[in-house]
C-alpha cells in the first residue's frame, strides 16, 4: 500500500509562483483579458500543484477533482452565495469566492486542465528516455 501524503518541493514552489502571480494580477492588473481569463487559467494550474505538493494522486486523477472543485466554485458564483452569506461588501470574499458566473471561466478552468495534462505528458516521454539511474538534465544517448 503506497503512501497518499508526500511532499514534493517542485510542486510547492510552483505553488508558490502561481499564487503570488495570482495575486498580482488581483491586486494590479484591471484589464479585461488578463484578470478574467489568464487569472482562471492560472488558478487551476495553482491548485492542481498545490495538490500535487502534497498529496501522491495520479495526474488525470487530481486534474479531474481541481476541475470538480472550480466548476463548483463557478455554480456557488451563479447561485450568489457570497450575497446569501451577507458578505457582498467584504472584498476578501468577493476576490476568494468571486460574485459573478460567466461561461467563459468554465471554459479556460478547462483549458488549464488542458494544458497541465499537455505538461505532465511531455514531462513524462522526457523523463521515460532517460536511461535508468540517470538524473534529470543529463544526456541520453
Amino acid at each position: 500500500m503506497t503512501k497518499l501524503l508526500r511532499f514534493q518541493k517542485h510542486y510547492f514552489i510552483l505553488a508558490v509562483l502561481l499564487f503570488i502571480i495570482e495575486v498580482c494580477i488581483a491586486m494590479y492588473v484591471h484589464d479585461g483579458v488578463i484578470r478574467p481569463y489568464i487569472g482562471d487559467f492560472l488558478v487551476v494550474m495553482l491548485l492542481y500543484c498545490f495538490v500535487r505538493s502534497f498529496f501522491k494522486l495520479p495526474v488525470l486523477t487530481t486534474c479531474i477533482l481541481v476541475l470538480i472543485f472550480s466548476f463548483l466554485v463557478e455554480i456557488l458564483q451563479y447561485l450568489q452565495l457570497v450575497k446569501m452569506l451577507g458578505l457582498q461588501d467584504s472584498s476578501l470574499a468577493n476576490t476568494v469566492l468571486g460574485n459573478s458566473f460567466a461561461w467563459t471561466d468554465l471554459a479556460m478552468y478547462s483549458a488549464g486542465v488542458v494544458t497541465i495534462l499537455c505538461i505532465e505528458w511531455l514531462w513524462g516521454m522526457r523523463n521515460k528516455k532517460r536511461l535508468p539511474g540517470q538524473k534529470a538534465g543529463a544526456e541520453s544517448l
